[in-house]
């Protein structure tokens, strides 16, 4: 089988640093074209002499995303762009006929995400996939601490304890969308839907059910919120708690599932697994990032015709509808709200 000819919509750090790697690794891709809202930044990814064509809103008819999608060369897209700008685009993509891999979150509130799953259900056919980028669902890890969770028993509690400084200057920082948020929760939206996923890939088919939450801005240049501290209990009537802070100077990334039988500890690339005196580590060496995973996976998905259930726009959805409810939560006080519960 010919490689899928794909296209990456978006030209940021991101997209530098791992989508174009993660294509450029696949032998079932084959990188056609990039687009973004300005000539300069899609340029800046590719050399001139590059067999990559640019496409991006300011280079004149013939050189726009209409044209790029028009391209029966292309027969998929990976979109990277601003978070509110996402779900028009992924319409448009899909309208195009073009297989889609968004990056999370799926949109950026649960009524557009909503709509929009709703929407490509009436009018888009099976065959065309849509996927959700969310990497930590191919990181070997954090799959070996669930598999590992089940042989121990009932679970008691859990704890998920995340710090980090997102600080002024730095490349995660420094683009427009990002220091003036136009959707909910700044950071705490952009990246708490990985730490939510994760939690959820550890807790199984045990759902989030309600939260209660408290919710600040630590620093000025993170508006909104930049930090969660929130309790969760879960459909079985787990209890734990989630404190999530892109504002602090503590650097920290845990994840505790205390079980009858043992206690798992999970962190990036590690998990440590207590069975009473027994302590077993176990590194994860090869998981890096987990895009170039997902990339492949989703490569895999087109040319066998059947949809990976970890890139699901539902799945992603969970995400979204845990963060959103701890927003709302913290509006209001702390009040307890029951998660949405749609797709679960």
């Amino acid at each position: 089988m010919a490689p899928i000819g794909i296209a990456i919509l978006g030209s940021g750090n991101f997209v530098r640093n791992q989508h174009k790697p993660a294509v450029e690794a696949c032998s079932n891709l084959s990188l056609k074209a990039v687009y973004s809202r300005s000539k300069a930044s899609a340029s800046a990814l590719f050399a001139e002499s590059s067999n990559v064509d640019i496409y991006s809103d300011d280079s004149g008819a013939g050189h726009d995303l209409d044209a790029l999608l028009a391209r029966e060369d292309i027969h998929a897209v990976i979109i990277a762009l601003p978070i509110p700008l996402q779900p028009e685009i992924i319409k448009k993509c899909l309208l195009a006929s073009k297989h889609v891999l968004s990056e999370k979150p799926v949109a950026p509130t649960r009524a557009i995400a909503l709509e929009l799953i709703a929407w490509r259900h009436a009018n888009i056919p099976a065959s065309t996939h849509w996927g959700v980028a969310e990497n930590m669902r191919f990181q070997n890890g954090w799959r070996y601490a669930a598999d590992t969770i089940r042989t121990l028993g009932r679970v008691l509690n859990f704890r998920v304890e995340t710090g980090n400084m997102i600080a002024p200057g730095g490349a995660t920082f420094e683009t427009t969308w990002r220091k003036t948020p136009a959707y909910q929760g700044g950071y705490l939206l952009d990246g708490g839907v990985h730490y939510t996923a994760i939690i959820q890939i550890m807790l199984g088919d045990d759902r989030v059910d309600r939260v209660a939450a408290f919710t600040t801005r630590l620093q000025e240049h993170l508006p909104p919120l930049d930090t969660v501290d929130a309790v969760w209990r879960t459909k079985a009537g787990v209890q734990g708690t989630f404190s999530c802070s892109f504002g602090t100077s503590v650097k920290k990334f845990d994840y505790v599932v205390v079980c009858e039988k043992g206690v798992v500890t999970a962190t990036w690339g590690k998990v440590t697994v207590q069975r009473g005196a027994e302590v077993e580590a176990k590194e994860f060496p090869e998981d890096g990032s987990g895009v170039k995973q997902e990339v492949a996976a989703f490569a895999e998905a087109i040319a066998k015709g059947a949809a990976d259930e970890r890139q699901a726009p539902e799945l992603a959805y969970r995400d979204l509808d845990i963060i959103e409810t701890m927003l709302r939560s913290g509006e209001q006080d702390g009040a307890t709200l029951k998660i949405s519960g749609e797709f679960s």
